[in-house]
């Protein structure tokens, strides 16, 4: 398959572009067991726990990182931070759970805690030489750059931040954080952000591909605006279809950017 039928590809980010170093939680007992707040291996347990536990918790009581109920991004993670330190028992005052807070929310934004993905780099750099030699034909009715790259993802103001720590700002043409739109994937009207945020006055929704891991917010949620979408998932896509339904068409899904990329450069990969 050529990418020269698309006008715009876009990109989830979490398990997509980037992935935790080790998942949040346990990166989150680390920070306690680092900082004195836990005794043993089950109390670091316990607090990936509850952290998993609130972190469900809050997205239902607080959407969007805390948006709609107004308590802003910040908060909704010191919240989540700090509850879940109370309920493993931690007796530390507020003021020193607030700093720790703070220092957990900093540190989610550097190569610290994250990586990149297997052959996310490979790819996109792939994407930027093609588009910066440009292709020619009757479809590319734009000028300058014959498509346009960008992120749509479900994240709050910290995503810029992290993306440039992870030296992968430089690949955009624009970012969208779910924040900042005010919607969240599958929201159809992030992703007619995203077609507006391309500034193609003629742009269809079928000229556009976004690239995402989560079935339900990425691929059907893409689909359902009339995009063509890639799943980036390392289930085997007879179960996904089982759980998500005959929507989920087995030849879109790869375990990797890298599987992805080998498919689009063979002529293998018919999204």
């Amino acid at each position: 398959m050529s990418l020269s039928r698309f006008r715009l590809i876009t990109f989830d980010v979490t398990d997509t572009l980037l992935q935790f170093r080790t998942s949040p939680g346990k990166q989150f007992g680390e920070v306690g067991e680092m900082l004195g707040l836990l005794g043993s291996g089950s109390d670091k347990k316990q607090l990936s726990a509850k952290y998993k536990a609130n972190w469900h918790r809050m997205n239902q009581a607080h959407p969007n990182f805390g948006l709609k109920t107004n308590i802003g991004w910040e908060n909704w993670w010191r919240q989540l931070i700090i509850g879940s330190f109370r309920e493993t028992g931690a007796q530390e005052p507020e003021e020193k759970l607030m700093r720790i807070a703070d220092h957990v929310v900093d540190m989610f934004k550097t190569s610290t805690s994250w990586q990149h993905c297997y052959g996310s780099v490979e790819f996109l750099n792939y994407l930027k030489l093609k588009q910066q030699i440009g292709t020619k034909g009757p479809r590319i009715k734009n000028e300058g750059a014959p498509f346009k790259i960008g992120i749509i993802s479900n994240f709050d103001l910290r995503l810029e931040t992290l993306l440039r720590n992870m030296k992968l700002f430089q690949y955009f043409d624009f970012v969208i954080s779910s924040y900042e739109a005010g919607c969240t994937k599958p929201d159809p009207e992030i992703f007619i952000k995203a077609m507006e945020a391309s500034k193609f006055q003629d742009l269809q929704p079928d000229e556009c591909l976004h690239i995402g891991n989560t079935p339900r917010h990425d691929y059907l949620g893409a689909r359902g605006v009339g995009w063509r979408s890639a799943l980036i998932n390392e289930r085997d896509a007879k179960d996904l279809k089982a759980k998500y339904g005959q929507d989920i068409d087995e030849k879109h899904v790869f375990p990797s950017l890298y599987e992805l990329h080998k498919k689009i450069t063979s002529g293998e990969c018919n999204l």
